[in-house]
């Protein structure tokens, strides 16, 4: 996917500036959407456990977002994160890896003030395989976000994927 596809995919749940989270970042596609969505009236919290990925993230950030302020965190989100109360906190072909989705999902909306917003991209399958250990259908992430304690979930977009069929965005309110 391209930038644009990735912003197109979480811009509905996104209103501008804020205190942001982006949970299992990786190398960043995601955050850069982020910042790209948020504008620079914002603070992001890029969080990941490999230290390259971040270093990644971080030229590419000050190279195509250089007023945005980020905070690049190596870290697990599975554990306690030291993060101030969120605005809203994205997690992107993250939650696939982790097992027991409940447990994690509360530790995330416990990070959220109390309007906040979590968005969640996926691959909307139920068959796994190495690089997808533990996937989630968006129906199955209703149920998880409701037990959780999300008021509401809504479908935000929707996009083929060569992978796995296709990606789902959703964000789902505190």
């Amino acid at each position: 996917m391209k930038h644009q596809d990735h912003v197109n995919l979480i811009k509905k749940g996104i209103d501008t500036g804020g205190i942001w989270a982006d949970l299992g970042s990786g190398r960043g596609a995601f955050t850069l959407a982020l910042a790209d969505c948020l504008g620079i009236d914002s603070h992001i919290y890029s969080v990941d456990t490999d230290r390259r990925a971040l270093k990644v993230q971080e030229t590419r950030l000050g190279a195509e977002f250089p007023q945005n302020e980020v905070t690049f965190k190596q870290g697990d989100f599975t554990g306690k994160l030291d993060l101030p109360p969120l605005d809203g906190v994205i997690m992107a072909n993250s939650l696939h890896f982790v097992q027991d989705k409940l447990t994690v999902i509360k530790q995330v909306r416990a990070m959220l003030k109390a309007d906040g917003r979590l968005i969640m991209v996926e691959y909307d399958t139920a068959q796994g395989n190495y690089a997808v250990p533990y996937p989630i259908t968006f129906s199955t992430w209703t149920r998880i976000a409701d037990n959780a304690g999300f008021t509401k979930t809504e479908l935000l977009a929707t996009r083929p994927s060569r992978f796995l069929g296709q990606f789902f965005s959703a964000v789902s309110y505190r």
